[in-house]
């Protein structure tokens, strides 16, 4: 680990960047490594949008080995939607390409003269014109570049529309796969780069310490995956969408922007609906023997022949229920448009649920809308109203930026109906049902994401849901077992694994296997709790965060589940101050500012940290 290829987009500098052992043992790879880089060379006052942002693409030191799901990479930035810090992750393979054409990781600063593409071609780094790709979507950049080159599997990403007009909720297109949240498209828009493209014909050699202690350990953690009961069977067959099933029963699936939390056609939209009415296909991403992925084609109606690698759980909600729609063929049709046009389908479909409810409460008008009557249940308002988000058209102008923008917009209390953290739409993980999670949106970096915090120990029922003392502890060691998965870099789908409520042995063992370092799990705790900090300082410095920002949607805090198995339940302000200072001590925070103490910074080795906030 630790050649980064930089490349300076204004001046056309290419160059490469190596990190010594002590930088790779504090901050293992991954989202550490761009943790550390976004923190040190991005300034306060930087604006997402500017040229001195960095657009950082990072693998890990399991991405690129034979270890079951080494596939994934991440690209982190400073989000146009949160102005805090991003981290958005993907599978597919463009990771193993990278690692395999000798680079850990790639970093973009600046902004090209005009419209262009990057190539990493067999060790040769390019810059090239994409004029004539321009206002192109995802997909047919993609296609268009892999004929260029004559290669079918040449790793590719791209922006669509969405992210050359800088909507704040554009995502970036790899293969199939998208890293959706945040806005990193927009930020690739605003540096003029339309798409990269990465090749290696003769790929470098990723070597482990000890060959026979990785067969060993692959042996052993193959056959676990296998056995396990989610990654053996649930994931296969149902990919990531047995949650609507599972939530909608426990009561908490978001419907109609959050206004109620049980969805009377979510029969029309599970996991087994899908799997009966529009599979075709499985589909894995490098390396991984799970197959979550599901391709699904509508076979008939008025969307029939929409194909589309999806939709996962977070769009079968943001696009189905959350806008009270439960028509399947319809939340197909619109996940690839989302796609194409380069927008997330989470943001999308929360910004869009909010404008409707918004249009009946009366804060919008057909005058705002362009003569719309937007309404709950119509996949034809849906599929148009992503159309103008992404390309600023009409309403979608005001849509664009997202939920928290367009509150502002709105005015006249719009923002009690905007279900956000820290300007990040909040996903398909219920903030009043899920105790823990409420606790992991309210602290997590990124805003609204269940990626820092996670709801599935509650879920599942390991953790019980109902329990409200002591989560503020749980979330601390949920989120220091996220962060060293995201450095590593795996995949959640092996949370339940490795261990669903924090950090364990096996944490240890996968970096001990692949990179020779002999980690305790204390050790393991200190560099996550280290990348964190770093995290949590970047957003302190550039959005003036800290416990004054770690809070709820209105609703969450304030509107009690009107009905339902879940009835009742919410997360009044009171008893998440209560859970936020247990999640501070267990930080080594503190509860009046939410900053890492001057004790934890210099216990971290992160005396320059201590120097900006104190």
């Amino acid at each position: 680990m630790g050649k980064i290829l930089r490349i300076n987009l204004t001046t056309r500098e290419i160059w490469e960047q190596e990190f010594d052992n002590e930088f790779c043992e504090k901050f293992l790879g991954g989202d550490g490594f761009a943790a550390k880089i976004l923190y040190d060379e991005v300034k306060p006052g930087v604006d997402a949008f500017d040229p001195e942002n960095r657009f950082i693409i990072m693998t890990g030191p399991v991405v690129g080995t034979a270890a079951p799901t080494a596939g994934r990479a991440s690209i982190i930035t400073k989000s146009p939607l949160t102005n805090g810090y991003m981290d958005c992750y993907y599978g597919g393979h463009f990771g193993a390409e990278l690692k395999y054409a000798g680079y850990d990781g790639i970093v973009l600063e600046g902004k090209a003269s005009s419209l262009i593409y990057l190539s990493v071609i067999n060790g040769k780094v390019e810059i090239h014109d994409a004029e004539d790709l321009k206002g192109v979507e995802t997909y047919s950049v993609q296609m268009d570049l892999r004929k260029r080159y004559d290669d079918p599997n040449l790793a590719t990403m791209a922006i669509g529309p969405a992210g050359e007009n800088l909507s704040r909720m554009a995502c970036t297109i790899i293969g199939c796969r998208a890293a959706g949240r945040g806005g990193t498209g927009a930020v690739l828009g605003s540096k003029n780069v339309k798409a990269i493209v990465v090749r290696a014909e003769k790929p470098v050699d990723i070597k482990v310490p000890d060959v026979d202690k990785f067969k060993a350990w692959f042996k052993d953690i193959y056959a676990t995956i296998k056995a396990n009961p989610g990654t053996g069977q649930g994931l296969p067959t149902y990919g990531t969408c047995a949650g609507i099933t599972v939530n909608n029963q426990l009561g908490i699936l978001g419907t109609r922007n959050w206004q109620t939390e049980q969805f009377e056609g979510a029969e029309d939209i599970t996991g087994s609906t899908m799997r009966k009415k529009t599979w075709i296909k499985d589909d894995a991403c490098y390396a991984c023997p799970i197959y979550c992925g599901k391709i699904n084609k509508a076979k008939d109606g008025p969307y029939k022949g929409a194909l589309t690698v999806g939709p996962e759980y977070e769009t079968l909600w943001s696009l189905g229920s959350n806008v009270g729609n439960n028509n399947l063929e319809s939340i197909i049709i619109a996940d690839r448009r989302c796609d194409e046009l380069g927008l997330d389908t989470v943001s999308v479909g929360s910004t869009i649920s909010f404008a409707i409810e918004c249009y009946e409460k009366g804060l919008l008008t057909k005058e705002d809308t362009g003569g719309i009557e937007l309404k709950f249940g119509d996949p034809e308002i849906m599929l148009d109203l992503i159309e103008k988000i992404a390309k600023r058209e009409g309403i979608g102008e005001l849509l664009a930026d997202g939920t928290m923008r367009a509150a502002e917009k709105i005015g006249q209390g719009a923002e009690k109906y905007a279900i956000h953290c820290k300007g990040l739409e909040i996903p398909a993980h219920s903030g009043r049902g899920i105790p823990g999670m409420a606790v992991g949106y309210a602290t997590s970096v990124r805003g609204g994401t269940h990626q820092d915090g996670r709801p599935t120990a509650e879920r599942v029922g390991v953790v019980d849901i109902n329990q409200i003392e002591g989560k503020g502890v749980y979330e601390a060691d949920v989120t220091r077992m996220t962060t060293i998965l995201d450095s590593l870099i795996v995949c959640r789908m092996t949370e339940g694994i490795l261990g669903l409520t924090g950090l364990t042995e096996k944490h240890a063992e996968i970096i001990n296997v692949i990179t020779g370092m002999n980690p305790t799990v204390k050790d393991v705790v200190d560099i996550s709790d280290r990348i964190y900090a770093v995290q949590r300082a970047f957003n302190i410095r550039h959005r003036n965060g800290g416990r004054n920002e770690d809070i709820l949607p209105h609703r969450f805090m304030n509107e009690p589940i009107p009905d339902g198995p879940a009835k009742g339940k919410y997360m009044p302000k009171e008893t998440l101050d209560k859970l936020l200072d247990e999640y501070y001590d267990a930080r080594g925070w503190d509860k009046e500012t939410g900053y890492p103490t001057k004790e934890t910074l210099v216990r971290l080795g992160l005396e320059d940290v201590v120097k900006d906030l104190y």
